[in-house]
């Protein structure tokens, strides 16, 4: 799915649970072969599904690349989607592996309760991601649900991700808006 590239961060909008499940392993698969950790942020109700199937397709040893985030905790670790927070416990959870120069990716199914949340955090949140996956060379799938995405989400995040997983192919966003530089 991803090759040899690092540094990919990439939309997936997905709208069948089943096809979602299968992204997941052929993602974790991958990663497996290529020698990388994965860092799976998932919800409660279908983290079990996806071990289940990952129990089938993998051995013990491969399970070990396997670290499962509870996705509400990750997002909402400070009572509420607040992106600082969000971005302290996400460079809390890949510490050990850029001290040890271990490679990993990540795969982050992004929910909320509601669709008022206020957008501008989402696109604060998805800059500072976009900033670390470029910083760190990781890649990091964030799947939301195509349809939770009302067309002002939709052009926020077609805006903030480089890349969109359509289908079993990657494709580079043609309107993807790179944040400017803050030094």
């Amino acid at each position: 799915m991803l090759k040899d590239e690092k540094s990919l961060h990439v939309l997936y909008p997905y709208n069948d649970m089943e096809n979602y499940i299968e992204q997941v392993m052929k993602f974790i698969q991958d990663g497996i072969t290529a020698g990388e950790y994965t860092i799976l942020v998932e919800n409660d109700r279908l983290f079990p599904l996806i071990h289940k199937e990952l129990s089938k397709r993998l051995k013990n040893d491969q399970m070990k690349f396997i670290h499962f985030v509870n996705n509400f905790d990750f997002y909402c670790s400070s009572g509420s989607y607040h992106p600082p927070a969000i971005e302290e416990y996400f460079n809390k959870m890949v510490q050990p592996y850029v001290e040890n120069k271990i490679s990993f990716r990540s795969w982050a199914h992004v929910e909320w309760a509601t669709i008022e949340e206020p957008l501008d955090i989402i696109e604060e949140f998805e800059r500072i991601v976009d900033e670390a996956v470029n910083q760190l060379s990781f890649p990091l799938i964030c799947a939301y649900s195509e349809l939770k995405m009302p067309a002002h989400l939709e052009k926020i995040l077609l805006e903030t991700h480089p890349y969109i997983l359509i289908g079993d192919e990657i494709i580079v966003s043609d309107r993807y808006l790179p944040a400017p530089s803050i030094k």
